[in-house]
């Protein structure tokens, strides 16, 4: 936690939010997707902290709301349903009246809409908050825009700093006095379990974890690459786990890769096998990540355990792994890259291609030399006392 500068709450801020023990409901609304969803967690902190009373709602879309399994400072999560739209009117209709129906049972203090649909905006109007806080994007620069929410919060600079930290800017109309910047990953016993029950099978104890792919091709590094780097970990013995989604896509690049390793047995494979929160456990025991731009590597990253990052055209500034240790390869130090807004992302083209094997190794034995240093001293600590 950290405290926030002196600052006093904006003046058309309600009485009741300005004597904070007597908040009783806050919804927030992220409806993007996973690593998203998850990178508003320091936000969702920082309001239990300054609501101690409040029941915190978030709604996001469907599926995502996965990152949010076992984390304590959500009350309830209510989702966003897009398959609705190819169910037909009537489906349509229906799941949005119970959605709706179940948000208005909220009565809520407060909104902070984190998106820029006007479905989301329109929540913000007809739910009929005691107040609502939204960011002035420029897209959205109208009236209709302005008029479903209380207050708008400038976007200006938000290229230039962490996703974040662009999340925590919205409260700054609220002048609260403690910010937490940390993201959690939480995950259950459930989730434990299962993964306690995947390591016995395949006698896992010492790891490095690979997640080659992401919801994007063009965010992923070759097959080949990936299987270089599988097969230098194997031959020095260690065992890599290997995870991926569950898309047809996913499981032809993890395919590939396993059908090139020199050392198969040497390699756990385990994609598709796992649900996010299960991963998240498996990620947390690993004592090294291997990844790309996805939402396993933000996983890696708020578990704190150490990575190495293949990066493409994403906004470096706002999407590297935040407050982490890690060591980050980015495909523009190789070759030119389109600006991100101008990435076509069904391209074929694959952008960290240009990214050399060599180089990926190299960090690989930079980061597990740390470690073997680290768990060096640790022993000798031991020892002293």
């Amino acid at each position: 936690m950290s405290a926030s500068k002196a600052m006093l709450p904006d003046r058309r801020l309600p009485n009741g939010l300005l004597h904070r023990e007597r908040v009783q409901r806050i919804l927030v609304i992220k409806l993007r997707h996973f690593g998203d969803v998850l990178l508003t967690t320091p936000l969702l902190s920082t309001l239990h902290a300054n609501y101690p009373n409040a029941l915190i709602d978030v709604l996001v879309y469907q599926g995502t709301e996965a990152m949010l399994a076992g984390n304590r400072d959500v009350y309830l999560a209510y989702t966003v349903d897009r398959s609705l739209k190819r169910q037909g009117c009537k489906a349509q209709y229906r799941g949005e009246q119970a959605l709706w129906n179940s948000l208005r049972t909220g009565h809520y203090d407060l909104v902070i809409n984190l998106s820029d649909q006007w479905r989301a905006a329109l929540y913000c109007r007809f739910l009929k908050p005691t107040f609502s806080l939204g960011f002035a994007y420029p897209k959205r620069n109208n009236r209709l825009w302005r008029a479903c929410h209380s207050l708008l919060v400038p976007v200006d600079g938000h290229d230039q700093q962490h996703t974040v930290l662009n999340n925590l800017a919205i409260l700054a109309p609220l002048a609260l006095p403690t910010l937490i910047t940390k993201v959690t990953q939480a995950y259950r016993q459930c989730d434990i379990d299962e993964i306690d029950r995947l390591t016995q099978c395949h006698h896992l104890t010492d790891f490095v974890l690979i997640q080659p792919t992401a919801r994007w091709a063009f965010k992923t590094w070759s097959t080949a690459g990936f299987t270089q780097v599988i097969d230098y970990l194997t031959a020095t013995g260690e065992t890599v786990v290997l995870t991926g989604g569950r898309s047809a896509d996913e499981a032809a690049m993890i395919a590939d890769i396993m059908a090139r390793c020199s050392l198969p047995q040497r390699v756990v494979n385990l994609a598709g096998r796992l649900d996010l929160p299960e991963l998240a456990v498996l990620i947390d025991r690993a004592k090294l990540f291997i990844g790309v731009d996805s939402v396993p590597m933000h996983m890696a990253a708020a578990l704190q355990t150490p990575s190495v990052v293949l990066f493409g055209p994403s906004n470096l500034q706002q999407w590297s792994p935040w407050q982490a240790p890690h060591t980050l390869l980015w495909a523009g130090d190789y070759r030119p890259l389109p600006k991100t807004d101008a990435v076509d992302t069904a391209t074929p083209e694959r952008y960290l291609d240009a990214i050399p094997s060599g180089d990926v190794i190299r960090a690989i034995n930079r980061q597990l030399n740390r470690l073997q240093i680290s768990a060096s001293h640790a022993v000798a600590d031991t020892v002293c006392n």
